[in-house]
């Protein structure tokens, strides 16, 4: 984020009054904006194509919002966390177990972290009910024990089971806990329906790109397009079933 602020520092504001689709390039953001001869994309005056267009003017790729806190430009996607005291890339939540925030660069490895926790408590409560099958015969005080322990073992794995299933919906729908759950509030998805992801890619793109990104090289992601956000928003049919459009 900070090499991309440089650069941007560096750009040259070029006045463009071309009524074509307008796209800009710098490192590796992408900003495209689709303009018919109106003046008005394919959505109309919808309040995602205007926010588009706030956010990223034409004939230039520089974001007109910053962060009042580290004062660097903040790409889509990207919060301040103030535990932290940073701006994270595709913030999720502030975990106050590991004493950091779950983004770009760590959530894979917070949803293996969740998957083990899920395993070892199940792993766990095979064996006290192997251990009270085997010894139901002994102390009662010893059989009481097992017992809390393993109800207490069950919630935390129901817990940890229903935790697992939510990141693992966030994955293949290409969202994060932040925008899920502060929909409304965020400027670039205020005006999206509830059913449409802008970010997502696909089931197939989204998991490989989930699991196999580099975790030292990250992406700042673009806003879509309205032409995007246009087919996302279209009904799935018979034929888009057969050619995989989900994936």
């Amino acid at each position: 984020m900070k090499a991309y602020n440089e650069a941007n520092s560096l750009f040259i504001r070029s006045p463009t009054a071309s009524k074509h689709p307008a796209s800009s390039k710098n490192g590796s953001l992408t900003v495209t904006v689709d303009i018919n001869q109106s003046g008005r994309n394919s959505l109309g005056s919808s309040s995602w194509s205007k926010m588009v267009m706030e956010f990223y003017p034409l004939g230039t790729s520089i974001r007109t919002m910053t962060c009042s806190y580290c004062n660097i430009e903040q790409p889509p996607r990207a919060k301040h966390c103030h535990d932290c005291d940073k701006c994270v890339l595709q913030f999720d939540h502030h975990c106050v177990w590991l004493g950091t925030c779950i983004g770009q660069g760590n959530h894979c490895r917070f949803w293996w972290y969740i998957f083990e926790e899920t395993a070892l408590c199940l792993w766990t409560g095979i064996l006290y009910i192997t251990y009270l099958k085997t010894s139901i015969s002994g102390a009662w005080w010893k059989d009481l024990i097992m017992i809390l322990l393993l109800i207490s073992l069950v919630v935390l794995f129901i817990f940890l089971l229903l935790l697992l299933l939510f990141h693992s919906y966030l994955v293949l729908t290409n969202q994060t806990t932040y925008e899920l759950v502060r929909r409304r509030r965020i400027p670039y998805l205020r005006g999206l329906p509830e059913n449409v992801f802008p970010f997502s890619k696909g089931v197939c793109r989204n998991l490989y790109r989930f699991c196999c990104a580099q975790s030292t090289i990250y992406d700042m992601e673009r806003l879509p397009t309205a032409f995007e956000v246009e087919e996302k928003l279209r009904p799935y049919t018979c034929l888009d079933v057969l050619t995989c459009r989900c994936c």
